[in-house]
């Protein structure tokens, strides 16, 4: 019988157009099919809460799906490197082929992991099955490592077109079973309380699903994408982050088809791929991102300590509307709108002076699309403090904000019901409504709704202070 294949499966959790899975099959050999969950490696950056319930199921439908195949999906939970040494021993495997993390504790384990199988004799590959383009070979004109998102994008547009992907293959030949752990055991979905409900009706994850909801978008609002993004209200986003960060499909699969369906008009999403290309070229390029802003300047920042404030920002009772939606929104599905992040992350940084790795952490634990490199380059560009960030200067308006992408309240209505019976006039500014309105509407502020925690106009002169004293160092 020949040497088994194992194919060791980590953030791609998908049949189709999965090299690993691919070069498994070239080989003509059993396959023996591998998740290893191994918290110690990723330290403080384990998997949050929303992230494990997401895993949970995702894992639940790839078993289903390599089952019909013939092949086990095996558990273990642990060090992987120490995994892999049994499961190569228990199976006889000759072959180890993964798809590559890049996350600084990632890179550092599996290089460490690949010289060692390959010193005793092993054929082990990885390959890229994450990105569009390998973030260490992009490179700008001077051989270094971009540091604006612009010239990036145009290198990007200037490369090859991606190749289109390939199908999941319709048979495997599975390795002998081999026992594991049980998925219900590693406990990743919540007990009690079960915060969980509004995931459950907000997402289904796996392979199946992403593929539906990305030939739905691709159809219906790719080519419309670039006017309704910022709807927050309306379904104008593709909601794809979940999947593509699990790998349950490939950002191949998503610039394919939305460029088959779309053509030129479905640029503006285009570029939120590239984007997402260019967190993890940063993240490979600076590991410390997710822990220290790029911009060593903001490390003196004069960040306040709060823990009330901190606290009434994660539950949606700032006081303003817009902010509080979002973050309701966050914590009932484990996803927001991004305009309603940034508009959050922008309330939690300038209007609060509060340190913008608490909020990344915070995002980390409820976030389903919780990915190391979006997540820490979104709150460094939001603080300015990384790579083609926003300018210090811009202090989101969140009434403003609020007016601009939901003119009709309807976002704010939905995730702040206390405010529903306001007028347009005075859904993003309650405390500007007269007393009759709000007795109308049953809102006693202070009581029912909280008034605004910071006025924007000061919070915004204080925190432009702070910035402009930082930037001078």
């Amino acid at each position: 019988m020949t040497d088994p294949a194992l194919v060791w499966f980590r953030n791609d959790l998908r049949l189709a157009d999965n090299p690993a899975i691919a070069a498994a099959v070239k080989t003509d050999a059993p396959v023996v099919a591998l998740y290893i969950l191994d918290d110690a490696a990723a330290g403080d950056w384990r998997r949050g809460g929303a992230s494990r319930w997401w895993l949970h199921h995702s894992l639940d439908a790839l078993a289903a799906d390599l089952g019909a195949r013939g092949v086990t999906l095996i558990f273990r939970r642990g060090m992987a490197a120490s995994i892999l040494d049994d499961v190569i021993g228990r199976t006889g495997a000759k072959s180890v082929f993964w798809n590559r993390l890049y996350e600084p504790w990632a890179i550092r384990r599996d290089g460490e992991i690949k010289a060692s199988l390959r010193e005793r004799g092993l054929t082990v590959e990885s390959f890229n099955g994450a990105l569009l383009f390998e973030p260490a070979k992009m490179r700008n004109k001077q051989g270094g490592p971009f540091r604006v998102f612009t010239p990036f994008w145009k290198a990007c547009l200037a490369a090859p077109e991606p190749d289109p992907p390939s199908a999941a293959p319709k048979k495997l030949r599975g390795a002998p079973a081999l026992e594991g752990d049980r998925l219900e055991d590693w406990r990743l979905l919540p007990k009690k309380p079960d915060w969980a409900r509004g995931l459950r009706e907000s997402w289904r994850p796996g392979e199946a699903a992403a593929i539906k909801r990305l030939a739905a978008f691709a159809k219906h609002g790719a080519a419309d994408y670039g006017e309704t993004r910022n709807a927050v209200a309306e379904e104008g986003v593709s909601r794809l982050s979940p999947h593509l960060h699990f790998g349950e499909i490939s950002p191949r699969q998503a610039w394919c088809a939305v460029t088959a369906a779309a053509g030129d008009a479905g640029l503006p999403f285009l570029r939120e791929i590239g984007w997402r290309e260019f967190c993890h070229h940063l993240l490979v390029a600076s590991p410390q991102m997710p822990d220290a802003p790029l911009d060593a300047r903001f490390s003196g920042f004069p960040w306040r300590h709060d823990g009330a404030a901190f606290d009434a920002w994660t539950k949606g009772l700032t006081g303003y509307p817009m902010v509080d939606a979002g973050m309701r929104q966050l914590w009932t599905t484990g996803w927001m709108h991004n305009r309603a992040r940034m508009i959050a992350a922008s309330f939690l940084i300038k209007h609060l002076l509060l340190p913008w790795r608490d909020g990344e952490k915070w995002f980390w634990d409820t976030l389903v699309d919780a990915d190391l490199a979006n997540n820490s380059g979104g709150w460094q560009w939001v603080a300015g403090s990384g790579a083609d960030a926003a300018p210090y200067f811009r202090v989101f308006n969140p009434v403003l904000q609020g007016e601009k992408f939901d003119p009709q309240g309807e976002y704010v209505r939905r995730w702040v019901p206390e405010l529903r019976l306001l007028s347009n006039d005075h859904i993003h500014k309650p405390w500007e409504a007269p007393p009759a309105a709000l007795a109308f509407a049953g809102i006693v502020l202070g009581k029912t709704y909280p008034l605004p925690m910071v006025d924007h106009a000061s919070a915004r002169a204080r925190a432009l202070a702070a910035f402009e004293a930082t930037r001078a160092q």
